[in-house]
């Protein structure tokens, strides 16, 4: 026979919903984190860091700091919610 005894499920909580303004304060901050990179891209593409390994590490950390301002992109639209 069947169990009527077992205690209902507890409710489920409706999902958080986004704030569009922190939306796109995040979508701004990671634009402006990609600045550095595509600087870095000119510099690059100009020729101006060609063997100095100062430079090098400079153009290689504006890149890791745009590739932070996509992570910040990335997780600012697919974050959950709405």
């Amino acid at each position: 026979m069947s169990d009527t005894s077992a205690p209902p499920s507890p409710p489920r909580r409706p999902p958080e919903q986004r704030n569009g303004c922190v939306t796109a304060l995040m979508i701004v901050a990671g634009v402006i984190l990609l600045l550095p990179g595509l600087c870095a891209l000119i510099f690059v593409f100009a020729g101006v860091a060609k063997t100095a390994s100062d430079d090098l590490q400079f153009v290689a950390a504006c890149l890791l700091v745009a590739c932070f301002g996509v992570a910040v992109i990335w997780w600012a639209i697919r974050r959950p919610g709405s």
